[in-house]
């Protein structure tokens, strides 16, 4: 879909739902949650979040995800079951409910990273050591790692924290037994990942999943999996030599939006934003298409003959 196309439809955007046939509602940053006893609604929305807030609506993005999600999901079932049941709309998944595992499960395969949690920044302040894995001398930022790593974090409300295996288990969040299936796990779906990732043109650098217990005891992949939301893509033609020539690699970029609200306004203390100029917004959706088109292998396909909201309050109506 081309950038025109796009900005014909820039209002078409799902903000919210407000559905009373689903069960209890929850709104986390992206998407409206709905819950009934036995199974849950989760419906991608186009908010677009940043500074912990909601800074615009990018259309299609919701749609995006959902059904790159549901690609991955489909890929990845011969390691571990997911809680899909039914995706009545595209921008819907009625999954299981599970009890979320209290770790992210993040898997790196390159050294990277520019936060307080990223491999980069620990390794360029002298750790080597990891717990989990040790890295060599010498290593240089963006560099393939010998081997893909496990490297888990708690979950906070404020900061996640890097966590070792020992320590999951001393501090009670999981069984030793339960931690060596995880691991195993995410290992095995990060090798698909950026198996799948490569004959795509892609690199799948690094990537966090979440891992559930249903109501059987049995872990099964919940959430979402290998979106641009959730994982670090770079396109794989240019790593090699751009790595060389000591340059970033060519990647998915959502920076670009929230630069712009930074160099507007204060982001984190203004009660009102500036709205983002459409041009921004267009690209950016633009964007989510090339990579979805990209993970996928075919063209993004939109219903123009309803909105989205119109499309999905008929699709959610009577089930």
């Amino acid at each position: 879909m081309n950038i025109e196309k796009i900005k014909e439809h820039i209002n078409d955007v799902l903000v919210e739902t407000n559905f009373t046939n689903l069960g209890e509602k929850k709104v986390g940053k992206v998407r409206d949650i709905y819950i009934k006893p036995d199974h849950i609604t989760l419906i991608s929305t186009d908010r677009h979040s940043s500074f912990d807030r909601n800074i615009a609506f990018i259309p299609f993005k919701g749609e995006v995800l959902n059904q790159i999600s549901l690609f991955w999901f489909n890929q990845t079932k011969d390691i571990i079951e997911n809680h899909v049941l039914n995706t009545p709309d595209p921008n819907v998944v009625v999954a299981r409910k599970c009890k979320p595992l209290s770790i992210e499960c993040v898997m790196r395969g390159y050294i990277t990273g520019v936060t307080g949690t990223s491999l980069w920044t620990h390794y360029k302040e002298g750790k080597r050591d990891f717990g989990n894995f040790v890295l060599p001398e010498g290593m240089k930022k963006n560099q393939k790692l010998a081997e893909p790593v496990f490297n888990p974090t708690t979950k906070s409300d404020e900061h996640d924290r890097p966590i070792t295996l020992a320590e999951i288990v001393s501090e009670g969040l999981l069984t030793k037994e339960m931690v060596t299936e995880v691991e195993r796990v995410a290992k095995a779906l990060f090798k698909r990942g950026q198996e799948v990732a490569f004959s795509r043109g892609l690199i799948l650098v690094d990537t966090k999943y979440e891992l559930g217990i249903d109501e059987n005891g049995k872990l099964m992949l919940i959430d979402e999996i290998h979106t641009p939301d959730s994982s670090r893509y770079w396109k794989a033609g240019t790593y090699e030599e751009r790595f060389n020539k000591g340059e970033e690699p060519e990647y998915f970029d959502k920076e670009f939006l929230r630069i712009w609200f930074k160099e507007h306004c204060d982001p984190y203390k203004d009660k009102e934003l500036p709205k983002a100029p459409l041009e921004l917004i267009a690209e950016l959706s633009r964007r989510y298409i090339e990579i979805y088109e990209m993970i996928i292998g075919k063209s993004f396909e939109h219903d123009f003959s309803f909105t989205t909201k119109e499309r999905v309050t008929k699709n959610l109506s009577s089930i």
